[in-house]
This record gives structure tokens, sequence and C-alpha cells, in this order.
């Protein structure tokens, strides 16, 4: 025989069925699905947050772009502070190997590069940018240098990086390629002291790169190399074995590496390796 359902016990069968539905979903059951976590939040972090001091030896041509670089690495890591030492890449090498504390060494030849990682002082490195050498004068380039054979002119007095410096031994590539040979009056120990001498008028000319003609702004004025006898020179950077701070280093690095890094050196004048 066929039961038959009053209306009342439906409305009752539906009432109860809200209810269970209700205790369903609810907070203190185990198979509601987690929510996503907040960005930033400490579930959403990658991994802890990075603090302490990061020691950076760089080449001198490094010296602007790096210290922006710098700023914006702390203030995307608050708990760290990047320190730098900047000079010749030939004598940063050596105090290295020579057991100088750091964290970071950018070098602005892989020579040197090579010496660090030779000596096991860092296992591996990343090119990170390329440079290019220019001829700086003075503003009024007063012996309307316009050629690299004009260097070679009597009486041009012309500065030069030392030739252990990468800055010199580019230098040296390009005098090469034009088949002029350059009796220069001092020798830099770094690119920015050439740099100096152009901007204060002790020398009629020096053979710099083309960041720090561009980084020199109004202070000298920038004579261009052809193609077809300017050298270039690669950036390799690495952290360190001894460094007390590796996390941070090895961020560092990649932070150098990154679209924000490559940035900033674009408008420096370097280009991508």
């Amino acid at each position: 025989m066929k039961r038959v359902v009053s209306g009342a016990t439906v409305a009752v069968l539906a009432v109860l069925a809200v209810a269970l539905a209700a205790c369903g979903s609810s907070g203190g059951s185990s198979d509601a699905a987690p929510s996503a976590p907040a960005a930033g939040s400490a579930a959403a972090s990658s991994g802890p947050a990075l603090s302490g001091t990061v020691t950076v030896l760089a080449a001198s041509s490094l010296t602007e772009s790096f210290t922006t670089i710098g700023k914006q690495f702390e203030a995307a890591h608050p708990g760290v502070t990047v320190r730098f030492s900047f000079g010749a890449s030939s004598t940063l090498a050596t105090q290295i190997v020579n057991g100088a504390p750091a964290d970071v060494f950018a070098s602005a030849s892989p020579t040197n590069m090579k010496q660090v990682t030779g000596a096991h002082d860092a296992a591996a490195s990343t090119t990170f940018a390329v440079n290019e050498m220019e001829i700086a004068v003075p503003p009024s380039n007063p012996k309307h240098i316009a050629t690299v054979a004009d260097l070679a002119a009597p009486g041009t007095k012309v500065a030069l990086c030392a030739p252990q410096v990468p800055c010199g031994a580019t230098a040296l590539k390009v005098f090469t390629k034009a088949n002029v040979v350059i009796k220069p009056v001092t020798l830099g120990q770094d690119v920015k002291s050439v740099l100096t001498t152009v901007e204060q008028g002790e020398v009629d000319a020096g053979v710099v790169y083309r960041t720090d003609v561009h980084s020199a702004g109004t202070k000298v004025t920038g004579v261009k190399i052809p193609e077809g006898q300017n050298a270039s020179t690669s950036y390799p950077i690495a952290a360190l074995s001894g460094s007390k701070n590796a996390a941070a280093a090895s961020a560092f690095v990649d932070y150098v590496t990154s679209a924000d890094g490559q940035k900033v050196l674009a408008a420096a004048g370097f280009t991508k390796p």
C-alpha cells in the first residue's frame, strides 16, 4: 500500500535539511577547505626574512649603479644593510684571496673573477653586464680630439688605467685594433681616478668606460670609439665562499641579475651579456 506524506511532514523535512546543511558548512567541520593565505603573510612567505650586513666588493665603474641597487635591495629587505667597497677589480680580487672579509664580489673582468674562483673563494660566478670603452675629454675639448689616433698626437696628455686593471687592459685592446701607440702621462689605479684627472683638467683625455662618461654628466665630454676599434669587458658577480651571511649574499646576487637590477644597470649605460 502506497504511503501518503502530508504537506506538514514535507515542511518539517525541509526545515531539517536546511539546518543540517548549515551545520555541515560551519568552521568546526574538518572537511572544510582552508582559505588561501593573504599575499605577504607569513604563510605565503617563501622563506625566513633576511637580516644582517652584506659586504660587497665591487669594481669602481659600478659605483653609481650599485649604490642605487643597494638602496633598492635594502628597501626590499628592511633587515639587511649593504656595505660597499669600490676599487680596481685586480686589487679587490687580491684582497679576497688574501682573506679580506666580504660576502659578494662583482668584477669588471672575468680574469679577476677567475683569480677568486681558482682560489676556491667562490664556487661559481654569473655574468650580469657588459661595458665598452669611450674617450673622455674636458667639456671644451681643447685638443679637438675626435678619434683614437688623435690621442697619439704630440703634446697630447692622456690618462689611462694601469695595464693590470681591467679598464687599462681593455684600453690596450682598443689601441691594438686602432694600430696606435699611446704614451700616457699618468696611470690610474682604477677608472674613477682616470676620470677625475679629466674632470680637473689635468689631462687632455682619458680612456674610460662608457658608463663613467655617463655618470660624469657635464663634467666631461664623451668621444665615441668606432665599433671596429672598440673593446668591451664582461662583469661577473659571485657570492663568496667565506661569507658570514650566505643567504643575504645569494639574495643580493639574485637581485643584481633580476629585472629590477638590470633596469638600473641599463640606465647607467651597461648592456646585457
